[in-house]
């Protein structure tokens, strides 16, 4: 299966920010780089650890907009995965340059989704594209209203 086009442009003179120029999205962007530690005996990237890049994506977006999870936690607010989905278009070896494009998805009332998707960093190739769900809990575990600061995050974040 081929990924739809995905052409990042810069948005505003901001690095941190891109807009799609097939759907004029705006995503966040952080770059990394795959270490051996990441790749199987085949010698790319194991499956699962997209899963880790793409809480380098989050975290980065959530540090990035002032709200670093350390500061959520502080708050009383914990978000667990509850749901993940993620295509594989092309693979990632030892000592790849990786772009994580990262941005608010659907929200909910208790849920909220980040959605990824993760490129070359020299070609440019689509990696792989997929989401992640969560809900929002307090301290104990149990689902509560999304806190305000990461509601402000949604409605605020660059269109």
């Amino acid at each position: 299966m081929k990924p739809n086009p995905f052409l990042p442009t810069p948005l505003d003179g901001d690095p941190r920010y891109v807009r799609d120029g097939t759907d004029g999205l705006t995503w966040h962007r952080c770059d990394n780089r795959t270490l051996y530690a990441d790749t199987d005996r085949s010698q790319i990237v194991y499956h699962a650890n997209y899963l880790r890049y793409f809480e380098v994506g989050r975290a980065s977006l959530m540090r990035d907009a002032a709200y670093p999870y350390r500061e959520i936690e502080e708050s009383g607010f914990i978000y667990p995965i509850i749901q993940v989905e993620v295509n594989y278009y092309s693979p990632l070896q030892y000592d790849d340059p990786m772009v994580i494009y990262t941005r608010p998805g659907e929200l909910e009332r208790v849920k909220l989704r980040f959605d990824y998707v993760i490129t070359h960093g020299e070609t440019g190739a689509i990696v792989c594209k997929g989401f992640t769900r969560h809900c929002c809990t307090n301290a104990s575990g149990r689902p509560v209203g999304i806190d305000e600061k990461t509601l402000m995050l949604w409605k605020n974040f660059p269109r």
